[in-house]
């Protein structure tokens, strides 16, 4: 018959309550925000634009690992024609293309 003190108490501070259990939630997708989703989908942006980008004699790594030059780009196209070694030419999917490797003269210029 008698109400317990606990339940007297969450009935009196009902709409406080909710939103005190709720702020820690919000905080933490916050942080997950701007530490986590944000990051990645600038990287995913400029993995994209770098993936446009792409030129004739450029030098590449793919997600496989493998390092050569692009020597056919094919508009329209998803496929790249890359020279791995001398007479060696793969076609490659542009998508598994993870970095393009800049020239060794641009890295002597910024080092001396």
């Amino acid at each position: 018959m008698f109400i317990s003190p606990a339940y007297a108490q969450d009935v009196a501070g009902g709409t406080g309550a909710m939103v005190m259990q709720l702020a820690p939630l919000i905080l933490i997708f916050v942080v997950f925000y701007f530490l986590l989703i944000r990051p990645q989908q600038k990287r995913a942006k400029e993995h994209r634009s770098m993936l446009t980008q792409l030129k004739r004699g450029d030098r590449v790594i793919t997600a496989g690992g493998i390092l050569g030059s692009i020597t056919k780009v094919k508009d329209g196209s998803e496929e790249i024609e890359v020279e791995i070694a001398p007479n060696v030419r793969i076609n490659v999917v542009r998508s598994t293309i993870s970095s393009v490797i800049r020239p060794t003269a641009a890295n002597d210029a910024k080092v001396g």
